[in-house]
């Protein structure tokens, strides 16, 4: 199967791993990804609140663009979109749905597409790389990819704020559960734990950092709490929030904070036997080889 591939900036940069892991799985199941070419910034959610119609139009060069490459060599074609970051796929949504309108803003975006040579007809299909490994590859297909099975390694699957909502598209609102299963398929234990679409604190570390830092505690705080040995993640800046700022929670709260915060994909890689420089694994400030290699000593890290 053959996917066109929007990264966003989150993955060219602080979110590295996500996009390094991400190819090698893909690779390993034998799907193709081809990155849309010249794409550019999705906006991001916050400026949605700055310019509502630029960042729409912003967004929608990306949809336009991913409907050329797709259907260049067949004018018929419906072609899918892989977007990883939460942010980007929410934005991405919102926007396909805002030109599906028929108001005077939706025309004045189509109006600035064919300024740059670009329309859009509504044809592509934005996928998360979750809903394709659930809903397309299946869950048997990825079961019997795995060679290094992840058991007794407790995992807090964290959807965060985005993928799932407003718009259920390939999940529950509420208790989302298809990374959950995708751990199990791995041979993993899915931690039980009622915070995992609660809100990391997105950008109020870098705004209102005391706000930020609560938010991300409180999560990392009930995650070992439940008994989690890593918690796993599809949102970059979730990833970047609950990992990079441990320190700092450890010294504001006065109590060790301490875990493993990975990419989903990351840990399909490692169940999938696949080299951990491929996966990112090295760029992680606090290691997961130590977590399960634990497990797989029989020793359970917070018992």
């Amino acid at each position: 199967m053959d996917y066109l591939y929007y990264p966003g900036c989150s993955l060219k940069s602080t979110g590295r791993p996500y996009d390094e892991s991400i190819r090698a799985v893909f690779q390993a199941l034998g799907l193709n990804l081809t990155e849309v070419e010249d794409w550019n910034c999705c906006g991001a959610t916050a400026y949605m609140a700055v310019n509502e119609l630029k960042a729409y139009a912003l967004a929608s060069r990306n949809l336009a663009l991913s409907e050329r490459q797709g259907t260049a060599n067949d004018p018929k074609a419906r072609p899918e979109v892989v977007v990883p970051c939460a942010a980007c796929y929410l934005v991405l949504c919102k926007a396909q749905r805002y030109l599906a309108e028929s108001n005077g803003n939706a025309q004045k975006i189509r109006d600035a597409l064919k300024v740059g040579g670009l329309k859009y007809k509504g044809k592509v299909k934005i996928r998360h790389p979750l809903d394709i490994f659930v809903n397309a590859v299946g869950l048997d297909t990825i079961k019997a990819r795995v060679t290094k099975p992840l058991q007794g390694l407790r995992v807090a699957s964290y959807y965060g704020c985005q993928i799932i909502r407003p718009y259920a598209t390939f999940d529950d609102q509420t208790n989302p559960q298809s990374m959950d299963r995708l751990v199990e398929a791995l041979g993993g234990e899915p931690v039980d734990w009622p915070l995992k679409t609660r809100c990391c604190g997105g950008s109020l570390t870098g705004t209102i950092e005391e706000v930020g830092l609560r938010l991300s505690y409180i999560l990392l705080r009930e995650a070992k709490k439940r008994g989690a040995d890593v918690v796993i993640t599809a949102c970059p800046l979730c990833q970047f929030n609950l990992e990079c700022y441990q320190d700092r929670m450890s010294q504001r709260f006065e109590e060790p904070v301490e875990l493993p915060v990975a990419f989903f994909t990351q840990l399909m890689g490692m169940a999938f036997g696949l080299p951990e420089n491929e996966l990112g694994l090295q760029r992680l400030f606090v290691p997961l080889r130590p977590a399960v290699a634990a497990q797989e000593g029989g020793q359970h890290v917070h018992a």
